[in-house]
């Protein structure tokens, strides 16, 4: 099993939005690897696999008490976050991003460092680095860091503070920035997607050539899983992706591929669709489509040795209701 290659001693791995898209794929895995997991829940009816403790947290705040869930904590993964917001109602999105996503977030480590944790996973996102990759040339950890929107500058304010942590008390932090993460039960665009490729919609993306980075939710996953044992993990920021790019036509095929259906795309040339979406107030997640957004997994390559254990191919298999 990996995590018999442990860099931090014995402990309970506590992972944080146990019950979200990546925390609960994450704590299933770590299940089946017999790893002793205390997953942290909002209500103690969610089910959980077998062996895994759960306790019932309330909401990521400034002043959250942790205490109760920190007992014989090794290792932390904080997947919890306030995540993109479609219609955002807040009269300040930005403040209270913070609120959750930088000061519930440095609460969270203190109580950590206080309780003797000695590693931090932070997953963080690639939106730390910018919207949109120059052509040609993919994101690195080592680029200025570019955060674009509220979301995105609230996880850079939290991976500062994090560093800064580490600094002061001697624990380890790992931050991860992943790109879109995909796979069965995908939320937000990239679920709406699934569900127009399933149901035979046409679609205007069948002249879009750009390149994106993706990740399969079990490769990102199976990259946590790496940082929580990995001894040259310790206060590390990472990209993480397939290591395969995809145009978004690209994209749709493989969705349509791993359904059994046939890919209905329309070759609308990417000028109207960006002026279409303009004039509807769906620049954003226009741009998302049709723009370029590479990462670099060299460091994780090389540094931890690292190699996505899932095709693009397996990847959107899963994604589309293939299963394992």
């Amino acid at each position: 099993m990996l995590l018999n290659r442990t860099a931090t001693g014995s402990g309970l791995i506590l992972v944080t939005g146990a019950t979200g898209f990546v925390g609960s794929a994450l704590v299933a895995r770590l299940a089946r690897e017999g790893a002793e997991t205390r997953a942290c829940v909002r209500r103690n009816d969610a089910p959980m696999p077998d062996r895994v403790h759960t306790v019932q947290v309330g909401d990521l705040a400034a002043d959250a008490d942790w205490s109760h869930a920190m007992a014989g904590v090794g290792v932390v993964v904080h997947c919890a976050a306030r995540a993109h917001v479609m219609k955002d109602t807040a009269s300040d999105p930005l403040a209270v991003f913070r609120t959750v996503n930088v000061d519930g977030t440095l609460n969270l480590a203190q109580q950590a460092v206080a309780a003797g944790v000695q590693r931090f996973v932070f997953v963080s996102s690639i939106g730390v680095n910018g919207v949109q990759s120059a052509p040609g040339k993919a994101f690195s950890e080592a680029d200025q860091p570019n955060p674009h929107n509220a979301y995105a500058l609230s996880k850079w304010e939290a991976e500062q503070g994090l560093l800064r942590v580490a600094d002061e008390t001697g624990m380890e932090v790992v931050i991860i920035r992943p790109p879109l993460v995909y796979g069965c039960g995908a939320p937000g665009n990239f679920g709406s997607l699934m569900r127009a490729v399933q149901r035979r919609w046409p679609l205007p993306l069948g002249a879009v050539h750009n390149q994106r980075s993706l990740v399969a939710l079990d490769n990102l996953v199976d990259f946590i899983v790496t940082c929580i044992t990995h001894p040259q993990a310790a206060n590390q920021t990472f990209l993480v992706s397939d290591g395969q790019d995809l145009s978004t036509t690209e994209l749709v095929r493989g969705m349509a591929k791993a359904a059994g259906v046939p890919a209905r795309l329309l070759p609308v040339p990417v000028w109207v669709l960006q002026a279409g979406a303009k004039f509807l107030g769906k620049g954003e997640a226009v741009q998302r489509l049709c723009g370029n957004l590479q990462v670099d997994i060299s460091k994780a390559r090389e540094l931890l040795g690292w190699v996505p254990p899932v095709s693009v191919e397996e990847g959107l298999r899963r994604a589309m209701g293939g299963g394992r």
